[in-house]
């Protein structure tokens, strides 16, 4: 199978609501998003053939959550010359209270 850039989709905010409520009821603590600047999305999605984002999941040496993007091809592989990290975590740094955070 080959991406076309048409991959995922929208759920609705009742579907989101529930799988983050459940992740911070299985994840006390634990940092519960992640912000990234449009930016370094547009950076990534502007390569040359790229046609989506891929997100790995990672610790930090300290031991907390950390996300990685890269831009991938349609052949459904990694674009490994722009990696982003560095990402803005929540806790601490959160948006207003709303359905998706539960606060």
């Amino acid at each position: 199978m080959a991406f076309n850039g048409t991959e995922g989709g929208a759920i609705t905010l009742e579907v989101a609501a529930a799988m983050t409520a459940s992740y911070r009821k299985l994840n006390p603590g634990q940092t519960e998003a992640h912000f990234m600047g449009k930016d370094n999305f547009l950076a990534l999605l502007n390569q040359t053939g790229c046609v989506g984002i891929r997100v790995y999941h990672g610790h930090k040496s300290d031991g907390g959550k950390e996300v990685i993007f890269v831009g991938v091809d349609a052949n459904e592989n990694d674009m490994l010359e722009l990696i982003m990290d560095l990402s803005i975590c929540c806790p601490p740094t959160c948006s207003n209270g709303n359905a998706l955070n539960g606060r």
